[in-house]
């Protein structure tokens, strides 16, 4: 007898997690797809042997169908031969969402999730919202591959969640409504109401705080972080209170797009689902059977425009004005660089003229972030790190990426969050 009543509980878990998501989403025009596709290329071509092995893109390679099945391949082989031993939550669960939409077996790194998210608790009542992003991604990742065993998980996360009393962060609210959504789908037929309450409930309150950051034109939080909010936004079973106008998002991230913002893999790996109107739940449904891969219509003007041989001069400081940090400081140098010359450009030829500008990167999924100036190095233990301003506005891209204007200043700020 118990046996069969945990039989027919599998079955109610399978069946509710097939059930049909109900989406508030819109399409990219048919004319900007050229676009997109020229987008898609441009992430696709980042992967080398050499290059950095992101599980984001190839999530976002394999939910929107990849040109370049030889890069697909490449990064599938090694996430696949990658070791696990010093990634963080989120990033495990990355790798097992990238290797399970590419039909490849994640082995024991779902256990291994799951056993440190059974041990996983926030540092306090009031941490920063930030800290919920990697276990949001985890019990995602763990409620594809058996929602009955998250649950408990997903409880503790969305007490936590409630009781959390710090500023809230769009990237983090959109991916705990990706999870709880998963989890909210899940619920067998029969099983206690209150857990549909919790995840309700949590989901709620998300998102009418992602709806009230989205701006008049459309962008939810940032242009970076519209991706993500569109995915929750689109599939969460708990709708804002003002309707989100989807199009209208839609039309200034195209817009965006034609401006050059989206030249990042990782930034494109985020955007890129919810133009083909696909979204991380979509994951476990990807179709692996070899097809006959369509090269896409790429835009005319999709090469990049040489730029310009004259040089601008950009006003450079570095601050450090920290207690208890041993060394402070506060200096400015004007550094001339190439018209079209990336931030890191600036920050070598900082260092070149004054030793004091010394500086260490360390690489991420978004590319390289600096970690030290001066051999004040940033320490995720005292919650420091060095961010960047333009005047008095903090940057939205990083080092590699962000190209100065002629007589910018850019500061570089050593910060505790």
């Amino acid at each position: 007898m118990a046996w069969f009543t945990l039989h027919l509980l599998s079955l109610l878990w399978a069946v509710a997690g097939t059930r049909t998501q109900t989406r508030n989403s819109c399409s990219v025009p048919s004319a900007q797809q050229p676009l997109v596709d020229g987008m898609q290329v441009l992430m696709e071509n980042s992967v080398t042997s050499s290059s950095f092995p992101n599980p984001s893109i190839l999530i976002a390679m394999n939910l929107a169908g990849a040109y370049n099945v030889e890069a697909r391949q490449l990064l599938t082989d090694e996430l696949m031969a990658s070791d696990t031993a010093d990634l963080t939550v989120g990033q495990l669960a990355l790798t097992i969402m990238a290797l399970t939409s590419s039909c490849q077996d994640p082995g024991d790194r779902v256990s291994t999730l799951q056993k440190q998210m059974e041990n996983w608790a926030p540092s306090s009542s009031d941490a920063e919202a930030s800290a919920f992003y990697g276990p949001g991604l985890a019990i995602l990742a763990l409620c594809q591959k058996n929602s009955e065993e998250t649950l408990p998980i997903a409880v503790r996360f969305s007490k936590t969640l409630l009781a959390n009393s710090s500023p809230f962060n769009v990237d983090t609210g959109a991916v705990a409504t990706l999870a709880l959504t998963c989890m909210y789908d899940k619920i067998p037929v029969g099983s206690d109401e209150a857990y549909r309450t919790l995840f309700g409930q949590v989901l709620k309150d998300i998102v009418e705080n992602i709806s009230i950051r989205i701006e008049s034109n459309g962008i939810i939080g940032n242009i970076y972080s519209t991706g993500l909010a569109m995915q929750a936004l689109s599939v969460t079973p708990e709708q804002p209170n003002e309707a989100w106008n989807c199009e209208k998002t839609m039309d200034i991230i195209l817009d965006e797009i034609k401006q050059g913002k989206f030249h990042n893999p990782m930034s494109i790996a985020q955007i890129l689902p919810s133009l083909k109107g696909k979204t991380y739940l979509d994951v476990p449904q990807v179709s692996c059977t070899p097809g006959h891969e369509v090269q896409p219509t790429l835009p005319n003007d999709l090469s990049p425009v040489p730029t310009s041989a004259t040089n601008i001069t950009v006003i450079y400081t570095i601050n450090n004005q920290l207690r208890g940090v041993e060394l402070l400081f506060n200096v400015t140098i004007d550094v001339s660089v190439k018209s079209g010359s990336v931030l890191l450009v600036v920050l070598e030829e900082a260092q070149c003229k004054n030793s004091m500008f010394k500086f260490e990167t360390t690489m991420t999924s978004w590319g390289p972030v600096v970690s030290s100036i001066n051999n004040i190095a940033e320490n995720i233990n005292h919650k420091t790190y060095w961010q960047f301003l333009s005047g008095t506005t903090p940057l939205n891209e990083g080092v590699a990426d962000y190209i100065p204007f002629d007589h910018e200043h850019i500061t570089a700020n050593f910060t505790q969050y």
